[in-house]
């Protein structure tokens, strides 16, 4: 996440930070794995805390667009998660939603061989690594 404090960060980035916010933010901030908006508010709503379904896919969507989130496709639904604010890729865990970040060095020299052969200048790219980790493997 953005470095700062939350509040901080969120008005560095353009937000106000509002309790959805901030609360969104805190449920995200220890979680290993990618979460549905729909999983997020059912947790929310269990651990008795007043917020909509709406509202938490509108917190999750502004916060994504502001790039304190990156979003994963998991079986048609967007899944989300707080990751770290320096480029980096990562590696999901297809059974328990698990993600870990990998260190952007660790791909770009990939990145950059397959795009040098093919005759392309890089501009961007994305790689996720989907997979089944360890624990789950057991």
């Amino acid at each position: 996440m953005k470095t700062g404090a939350p509040d901080d960060a969120l008005r560095d980035a353009g937000l106000r930070a509002t309790r959805q916010r901030l609360t969104v933010l805190d449920a995200l901030r220890e979680r290993p794995d990618a979460v549905t908006a729909q999983d997020l508010h059912m947790e929310l709503r269990q651990a008795g805390e007043p917020i909509g379904l709406t509202t938490v896919y509108r917190t999750l969507t502004s916060l994504a667009e502001a790039s304190f989130l990156d979003v994963f496709n998991r079986e048609g639904e967007q899944a989300f998660r707080l990751c770290g604010d320096i480029h980096h890729h990562h590696l999901v865990c297809e059974t328990c939603n698990k993600v870990e970040e990998i260190a952007a060095a660790e791909v770009e020299r990939w990145v950059n061989e397959v795009a040098e052969r093919r005759g392309y200048e890089v501009t961007g790219h994305r790689a996720d690594i989907f997979g089944i980790c360890a624990d789950c493997r057991l």
